[in-house]
């Protein structure tokens, strides 16, 4: 298990092949790199900048990965996420699970993406043409993927 907060790029080859370096159980391998894009809700974005609480970000991002281990047969997980000011291209986030079977990795990736979008502690700030910033809303669609894993004893 893996979790970084970092403000540096990463390289996706090199992590992944880190990941999965001397295990040879590992059968599936799931990843999701999220970029900045150059628009948002119809307006140009020139960059974005995230902040987070440092330490708190780390814990929410680590109870995340170890219930995706609860849940599913896992040999290896990663979280990479960037803060910081990012333009558009830049990679922003990476999430990848890793299991013997690819099921087990499709929906432990798809879980750890919807989860932190809605779980864990970041601010995202856009800046539009003009030099204006606006502060990035929650979507009440990363709620509605999030929805789908929690469960019933869950509040």
């Amino acid at each position: 298990m893996t979790v970084r907060v970092q403000q540096e790029d990463f390289d996706i080859g090199a992590e992944l092949s880190a990941l999965t370096d001397g295990n040879t159980g590992i059968g599936g391998l799931c990843s999701f790199t999220g970029l900045v894009r150059d628009m948002n809700d119809g307006s140009g974005v020139g960059a974005m900048t995230l902040e987070h609480y440092p330490g708190m970000t780390e814990r929410m991002l680590e109870e995340i990965e170890e219930e995706a281990h609860r849940r599913w047969p896992l040999d290896a997980t990663l979280i990479i996420h960037r803060y910081g000011r990012m333009e558009p291209g830049d990679r922003i986030v990476m999430v990848a699970a890793a299991s013997a079977h690819r099921q087990a990795a499709f929906d432990a990736c798809n879980f750890l993406m919807d989860w932190l979008k809605t779980k864990a502690p970041f601010w995202k700030a856009e800046e539009l043409p003009g030099g204006e910033t606006r502060w990035v809303e929650a979507r009440d669609s990363d709620e509605h993927a999030a929805d789908r894993w929690r469960e019933e004893n869950e509040v």
